[in-house]
């Protein structure tokens, strides 16, 4: 009876009074359980931030990273190639080259009866389809092009299909047309690495990382394949060839005798013989033993073999100029490691690649990628046809390496999808040179005659002078005379045709040498070719205390004295025509012209 005694007034006042308490209550009960909401949700926030935090390590597998260094390496190996061939095509392909394209082209008309469609499909490239009058307009446009793109897809470090596609078009378009002066097996090889890369990238998307495109894992394996028949090829033919790679005594000389040294070569050829023949051990195991490693189905195998291969090529890089090979055969090996190991070289900034990837491998790990679309599952077909393709080209490839009588450098097909590689199956022990000299006197045989000689910008001349230092940069004359020198120069037409263009002071061909000695005055009346045994000087002797790198001893006569007048025939049954004299004095009675 505790409301006894108290008003109806009194008790609705208590009533109220009690359901403030109990709403007071509720609001206390419902802040204690925001407050325990908002410390789950902070513990919640906080194991994301850790998860986060574990996941800044890439997980094994993917290649989302690697297709960037890789596209970014190939750009780089592309610009490379498309600067050498606009600073040195039209000297030795253009109207007025060494070995003329258009020429080359009407030839191969001739020879097919003018059928285009067979013509094409012998030698691909899109000179066919341009007015090869003006070719020299052409050649330079193709290069500057690719140059332009390449460089695009150095700085950006991504792509697509339709320029990694133009890419390889006009490479090949210049490489098909080349002649002696393409063909290396490095051209071969960077058109197949081109192939490769136009499956590597997205259709259209210029992103570094697409997040409908992965890396194809038939790209990646079909660089494995590639650097393992480079190495194994070129471990085959070694053994299989000279018989210095049996008794481990190449290296005594290779570094002397290649084709263009450097000035770490010089000291490299001067170690002791032992450390030579274990180089060649070396050299054996990392071509014949390290490519199997990329066989193996185990992750640190595969990095292994890669690094091992990496490794071998830089070596190589520093002990000589070999052109853009030995960088070139870097690329399929970077494909041997994962973004995993790339991660190291990648910013941890939100929103850059690394990011992104992590990003899509926790998606995958935690099921919320976004589902696969069509077109992903028309680009699957795409990859097992590419797949089934180098497949289906490698028939010959793989009998060609089984064979005793094994092939280097050879294209099974005109487009060179899958070829065979192998380099120094036989190692010259003597190096010999082709030294050009000119003279103004009138009489070539007279005792008293001055003949001075040409420098080329890297091939051996001047005993003092240094070696040069060039790599990734080649200069496809210098190496067309190291290859001259073991042969005649009937054999060597160009050469004839090269002296042609000397006796007229040439400004296109003289640019593609260091010294002309007659180039502020008259050209010479006659050039002659002598040829010279070319030797290391030894570190400390009285020749390299001479400032001497090299000491050399004439062995004959290479090309007798010419002159533009009895050259004038040769050159126009060759179909070269006779070049126009650039000096003060011009020879009389010479026709000109073709």
């Amino acid at each position: 009876m505790a409301n006894v005694g108290v008003s109806d007034e009194g008790q609705t006042h208590l009533r109220h009074r009690k359901k403030k308490v109990s709403e007071s209550a509720n609001d206390n009960d419902e802040d204690d359980a925001m407050s325990r909401a908002k410390v789950l949700d902070t513990s919640s926030v906080q194991e994301g931030e850790n998860d986060n935090i574990k996941t800044k390590d890439m997980e094994p597998g993917t290649y989302w990273l690697t297709r960037i260094v890789f596209l970014r390496s190939l750009g780089f190996i592309y610009s490379v190639a498309f600067l050498v061939a606009l600073h040195q095509n039209r000297a030795l392909l253009g109207q007025n080259g060494l070995l003329p394209v258009d020429m080359y082209l009407k030839q191969l008309k001739d020879h097919f009866k003018n059928d285009i469609h067979h013509c094409l499909r012998v030698v691909p490239t899109i000179l066919w389809f341009c007015d090869v009058n003006d070719v020299d307009f052409y050649l330079d446009a193709i290069a500057t092009v690719g140059l332009v793109l390449s460089l695009m897809v150095t700085i950006c470090g991504c792509a697509n299909m339709v320029v990694m596609a133009l890419l390889w078009i006009l490479y090949h378009s210049i490489v098909n047309v080349g002649q002696r002066w393409y063909s290396f097996g490095w051209e071969s090889q960077l058109l197949e690495t081109g192939f490769l890369a136009i499956f590597m990238c997205p259709l259209l998307s210029w992103r570094q990382v697409p997040r409908m495109t992965p890396t194809p894992i038939v790209t990646i394996l079909g660089y494995r394949w590639l650097i393992f028949r480079i190495m194994l090829g070129a471990g085959l033919i070694k053994i299989r060839g000279d018989q210095c790679w049996r008794d481990l005594t190449c290296m005594n000389y290779h570094y002397e005798t290649q084709p263009v040294p450097n000035p770490i070569s010089y000291y490299m050829h001067q170690e002791p013989e032992i450390f030579h023949k274990f180089e060649t051990l070396v050299n054996h195991f990392i071509e014949l033993i390290v490519p199997f490693f990329l066989l193996i189905p185990w992750r640190p195998a595969i990095i292994t073999g890669g690094l091992l291969q990496v490794l071998f090529q830089v070596i190589l890089i520093i002990s000589g100029n070999l052109s853009f090979l030995n960088w070139l055969t870097i690329l399929p090996s970077l494909c041997c490691m994962d973004d995993k190991f790339y991660g190291f070289l990648f910013s941890n900034s939100p929103g850059w690649a690394k990011d992104k990837v992590l990003q899509i491998q926790r998606e995958e790990r935690t099921g919320t990628a976004p589902k696969p679309t069509q077109a992903v599952y028309i680009r699957g077909v795409l990859n097992i046809c590419v797949g089934l393709l180098i497949a289906y080209l490698s028939i010959p490839v793989v009998q060609n390496l089984m064979s005793k009588h094994q092939a280097m450098n050879t294209s099974f097909d005109s487009l060179r999808i899958v070829n065979t590689y192998g380099a120094f199956g036989s190692v010259t022990k003597e190096r010999t040179e082709v030294i050009l000299q000119g003279t103004s006197s009138n009489n070539p045989n007279d005792p008293n005659a001055v003949w001075l000689e040409y420098e080329f910008k890297c091939k051996p001349g001047n005993v003092t002078r240094r070696p040069c230092l060039i790599s990734p940069y080649h200069y496809r004359l210098d190496w067309l005379i190291w290859f001259a020198a073991f042969q005649s120069y009937e054999m060597n037409p160009w050469l004839v045709h090269l002296s042609a263009k000397l006796l007229a002071n040439d400004e296109e061909v003289t640019d593609l040498i260091a010294f002309n000695p007659f180039y502020h005055t008259d050209p010479p009346k006659y050039i002659r070719a002598e040829h010279y045994r070319y030797r290391f000087t030894k570190i400390g002797s009285k020749e390299a205390h001479e400032g001497k790198w090299w000491n050399r001893k004439r062995i004959g006569q290479y090309l007798p004295a010419v002159s533009l007048r009895t050259l004038s025939s040769y050159l126009r049954q060759r179909g070269y025509g006779v070049p126009k004299v650039r000096g003060k004095v011009k020879l009389k009675d010479i026709p000109h012209g073709k």
